[in-house]
């Protein structure tokens, strides 16, 4: 495994990576290299001071760095993970949170039941009073051969996570978005060159992109100042490719810089589009995809 110096002076690890087969969604704890969520490396300029954010799949990987960016830009946050085996990741991520001095409210369901997001919303409300970012990066993958291989079940669950999961989120927080809130949709490099061994997720994130651009198209037509943005990452080394990509030793090496992102690479873009200053940021997707084209 070598490392890639970076601009700054940092070093990120390249292909090809250890053998390391994982169940679904995987852990952090058992990922050699372990990633880089900015634990020790992002350093904040009090952007989002004050800001509430809600954040799904935020145990790990992106979301995991995201929260940490913004506690650190001053912003309190509520994560959203999935299963019981993804607490331990989630305890860590609020450790990190808790250490900047802000508040990190953990939330374990599910997005595919409205029933729950609805309970996400109403904690966030009765807690803060506000929600002024909507992240919406919980997602579901899994590799397939061949289409014989995806199973109504499969393609369901799929839809379920990555797309109504968003679209409950959106529709139950958006009254309580402040006047200058903000939706941002974790897409994907999979939104423009879709891999045909991840089919229902690469569609998924191709309904993400065109969401976004719709809603905030939609919401300004009706007079809201809340901007929808999405970001669509390129390879990203989460605990999530070693349970769901077979051939993960090799994830990332045939892109442009010949490695995957680290979380922390792609958690700026979440900061500055949350940010004021992007105010005439709306209706698009900002590609972090290591010099992958997306023309």
């Amino acid at each position: 495994m070598e490392e890639q110096l970076d601009n700054n002076g940092g070093k990120h690890p390249k292909p090809p990576f250890p053998k390391q087969e994982q169940s679904t969604p995987g852990s952090e704890k058992k990922m050699h290299p372990k990633p880089d969520h900015g634990e020790k490396t992002y350093k904040g300029n009090g952007l989002l001071k004050g800001k509430k954010a809600i954040i799904t799949g935020g145990d790990s990987g992106i979301g995991k760095a995201v929260a940490i960016a913004y506690a650190r830009e001053g912003a309190d946050v509520l994560l959203i993970y999935f299963k019981n085996k993804e607490s331990e990741d989630a305890l860590d991520t609020k450790y990190w949170v808790e250490r900047e001095g802000r508040e990190a409210i953990l939330m374990q369901g599910d997005i595919k039941e409205r029933k729950f997001c609805e309970e996400v919303v109403e904690k966030a409300v009765s807690s803060w009073g506000k929600v002024d970012v909507l992240i919406n990066n919980a997602a579901y993958q899994m590799t397939y051969k061949t289409f014989e291989e995806i199973s109504d079940e499969e393609w369901l669950k799929t839809f379920d996570t990555n797309v109504h999961g968003m679209f409950y989120m959106c529709k139950l927080a958006l009254p309580y978005l402040s006047e200058k809130g903000t939706i941002i949709n974790t897409s994907s490099i999979n939104s423009y060159d879709p891999n045909p061994t991840l089919l229902p997720y690469a569609l998924t994130k191709g309904v993400i992109h065109h969401f976004t651009y719709a809603l905030n198209a939609l919401l300004h037509e009706n007079k809201k100042q809340i901007r929808v943005n999405s970001v669509a990452p390129g390879p990203v080394w989460t605990s999530l490719i070693p349970s769901t990509i077979p051939d993960h030793e090799n994830f990332g090496k045939n892109n442009p810089m010949g490695r995957p992102a680290q979380p922390s690479e792609i958690a700026p873009s979440y900061v500055f589009l949350a940010d004021d200053s992007a105010s005439y940021i709306a209706g698009t997707t900002i590609a972090v995809t290591g010099g992958r084209n997306t023309l």
